[in-house]
């Protein structure tokens, strides 16, 4: 039984390879409180042997998240193929999300204490320019740890589909796997 998520990284690493950037990538899909859909591109972390996303906890995806439904798109257009995932989440243990956070770049992290101290993220502001003034007052703590709103959840595909844009007679090659109790169910689609 072909494994699922084994391909997958295969091809994250040949687009890796090739140099694309989207390899790092993930369009994370959601639903709201009210039914609207909702999507955002964040970066797609191997964490462990799997695959993970980091965020902050006053971010509006976070209560989208804990709605249970969530699907990743992932396009790597070197190698012109498309996964769509369904996945199931669990919580990154806080200690782990405490040490990721150190390979933040300086004005993700802080953002994320911005959030925690004085906006929450997705929040309206004045302007970019206000929010740049705001962001120059602002002082970090030192030492400079996570803080308690930085959360990860490790992604746990339930479907996956695989298009394959590539193929040399032009008709798509779409191929989607299911998990059940004895593994991966592999079905071919139509296009």
């Amino acid at each position: 039984m072909e494994d699922a998520l084994a391909r997958f990284h295969q091809d994250r690493k040949r687009a890796r390879d090739a140099g694309d950037p989207m390899a790092a990538l993930c369009v994370l899909a959601t639903v709201d409180g009210s039914g609207f859909p909702q999507a955002r591109t964040l970066v797609l972390r191997d964490l462990h042997d799997r695959l993970a996303l980091f965020m902050n906890a006053t971010s509006p995806k976070v209560a989208q998240l804990q709605l249970g439904s969530a699907a990743i798109c992932v396009y790597l257009p070197s190698i012109q193929i498309q996964y769509r995932c369904a996945v199931g989440l669990e919580a990154v243990d806080p200690a782990v999300v405490a040490e990721s956070w150190h390979l933040r770049p300086p004005m993700p992290k802080t953002l994320d204490w911005f959030y925690t101290h004085v906006q929450p993220q997705s929040t309206r502001v004045a302007s970019h320019d206000a929010l740049h003034s705001q962001l120059g007052e602002f002082s970090l703590p030192d030492p400079l740890v996570a803080p308690h709103t930085a959360v990860g959840y490790y992604l746990t595909p339930t479907m996956i589909e695989r298009l394959d844009l590539a193929m040399p007679t032009g008709l798509h090659d779409r191929i989607r796997w299911t998990r059940t109790s004895h593994g991966w169910q592999k079905d071919q689609l139509t296009p």
